[in-house]
C-alpha cells in the first residue's frame, strides 16, 4: 500500500508545482505568434508564373519579418507594391498584434519558373520563412483565374 501512496503524494507535489509557472508569475510572451489564412493562388495563364495571395496574423507582442518563400512548384519571391509600381522586396513586416496582407493589386507572392501548370481545384505547397520565427507551411488552393475572395481577406 505505500506504493500507490508514495505515488500519489508525488504526483500532487508535482501538480502544486505546475501552478508556479502560471501568468501569476510575471513573465509575459512578447514572441511572434503567426498563422495564415485565405491562402489561394489563381489558375496560371502562364506556362511558367502565377501569383499567392494570403494572409498572414501576428498574435504575438513582437514584429515578425517574412523574409523568404519556398515552393517545390517552382521559385517564388515576395513582392511588395508601391504607388502602384511592383517590386521585388527582400523582407516584409508581419506588426505585432497586426496583419500582414497579400492580396492582387497588392503585396503578393510571384512564382516563376513553374514545373508544371497547377489546375484549379489541386494545392500548392509554400513555406514562409521568417526573420526569428519557425517558418510555416502553407497549402495553397488552386481558385479560378478569375477568383475574388470575399471582404475579409
Amino acid at each position: 500500500m505505500r506504493g500507490p501512496a508514495l505515488c500519489a503524494a508525488v504526483l500532487t507535489g508535482a501538480l502544486a508545482l505546475t501552478g508556479c509557472g502560471s501568468e501569476d508569475s510575471g513573465a509575459k510572451d512578447t514572441g511572434a505568434r503567426l498563422s495564415v489564412s485565405g491562402a489561394y493562388m489563381p489558375q496560371p495563364v502562364s506556362d511558367s508564373m502565377a501569383a499567392g495571395f494570403l494572409t498572414i496574423a501576428n498574435d504575438g507582442g513582437t514584429e515578425a519579418e517574412l523574409t523568404s518563400v519556398t515552393s517545390d512548384a517552382g521559385e517564388v519571391t515576395v513582392h511588395e507594391t508601391v504607388d502602384g509600381v511592383m517590386r521585388r522586396a527582400d523582407r516584409l513586416p508581419v506588426p505585432a498584434h497586426g496583419r500582414l496582407v497579400l492580396r492582387s493589386g497588392g503585396n503578393h507572392l510571384m512564382f516563376d519558373k513553374l514545373k508544371r501548370r497547377p489546375k484549379q481545384g489541386e494545392t500548392v505547397s509554400v513555406e514562409l520563412h521568417f526573420a526569428g520565427s519557425d517558418p510555416v507551411t502553407v497549402a495553397m488552393p488552386v481558385k479560378p483565374a478569375t477568383y475574388r475572395p470575399t471582404a475579409g481577406n
